[in-house]
């Protein structure tokens, strides 16, 4: 069990190190791939989706559509001074690979879910 929970922080860990690569402009990170890669169970990814890494990358998201769509107020300000530095276009392709993070992680928690999988076709 020990080993699932080290395991699991790693994953957090990689997580927050993609956040922080996004900014650099390295967006490597195929995380659906990762999960399968590992075989993570669904509980680990309910639990990665509520965790508050999770809630970060949403979080980044959100200031960057609001950084791109612009503004005069003052929280628009502050977007600018965080991410003024960051062209706009470039702002738009972090903001996506973040947004695809997330968007794994709930295709994988929806693709373990309990039940009878549907034959392809």
């Amino acid at each position: 069990m020990m080993k699932t929970i080290d395991d699991l922080e790693s994953v957090y860990d990689m997580l927050e190190h993609a956040l922080e690569l996004a900014f650099k402009g390295k967006m490597q990170l195929k995380f659906y791939d990762y999960l399968k890669h590992r075989k993570t169970k669904k509980k680990e990814v309910d639990a990665l989706v509520e965790s508050s890494t999770a809630h970060e990358l949403s979080e980044a998201v959100l200031e960057l559509e609001e950084y791109i769509k612009g503004g005069q107020d003052n929280n628009h300000k502050q977007l600018r001074e965080a991410y003024g530095h960051i062209p706009k276009p470039q702002a738009r392709k972090i903001k996506n690979y973040l947004y695809g993070i997330l968007e794994d992680a709930w295709r994988y928690q929806r693709d373990r879910r309990p039940g009878r999988r549907k034959k392809s076709k």
